[in-house]
């Protein structure tokens, strides 16, 4: 049995709710890793093949966040937008 268009939108505005405390989430872990030597002095030089281990996190933390995450959440976001017309009432 499927479940109506309307429903199906309730439940993706939950999975979106679900999506953005984990963005949040992500962000916050983000924000509690400590600059690498590389990020603070820009005129370090640095070997691409040698990033440390937090700047990689870091980096793919946001990529996660910009390449999948938010563009996943305003995709759903656009789908609950979506206008479903009432089902017409038959008359018997």
């Amino acid at each position: 049995m499927s479940a109506p268009p309307k429903a199906v939108q309730r439940e993706l505005r939950d999975i979106v709710r679900t999506l953005e405390a984990v963005r949040f989430r992500l962000i916050g872990v983000e924000a509690t890793l400590p600059p690498s030597p590389a990020e603070t002095d820009r005129l370090q030089d640095v070997d691409k093949e040698e990033t440390d281990a937090v700047t990689e996190l870091r980096s793919v933390i946001q990529c996660v966040l910009k390449n999948s995450l938010q563009p996943l959440i305003g995709d759903l976001r656009d789908a609950t937008a979506l206008v479903i017309p009432e089902p017409e009432e038959e008359d018997g």
